[in-house]
């Protein structure tokens, strides 16, 4: 899992301060958390989303964003609760949701938005 910043989210997720519609940069789909250190459903996700950094090796992404060190990437995404994940499919809109979700949710959403054809 990588943090990121806004100089590296604007690499490699989406340029929001260049471009108006959405138009992913990365090269393969990913998904970004959106958290904080203090937060208790935070730190319930991270192991989930380390397990699906080993399970999906190579077919996706996970990046991690500091909402107390990035709040202008928070304020970009109207973040107004953590954690809050954004997937990003590689050709269509991405998806937000609020909240901690069990590891089988992570999954479902992997495999039917992350990784369809």
């Amino acid at each position: 899992m990588e943090h990121l910043t806004s100089s590296s989210f604007k690499e490699k997720v989406y340029n929001y301060e260049k471009n108006k519609e959405w138009k992913y940069e990365g090269k393969l789909p990913c998904i970004i958390d959106f958290y904080a250190d203090w937060c208790a459903p935070c730190k319930m996700v991270t192991p989930i989303l380390e397990d699906l950094a080993q399970e999906f090796e190579g077919k996706i992404n996970i990046y991690k964003v500091d909402t107390e060190k990035q709040h202008g990437l928070a304020a970009a995404f109207d973040v107004k609760s953590i954690p809050t994940l954004l997937f990003c499919p590689m050709n269509e809109k991405p998806q937000m949701a609020a909240g901690a979700m069990p590891k089988e949710t992570f999954v479902h959403v992997v495999e039917e938005i992350l990784l369809k054809d």
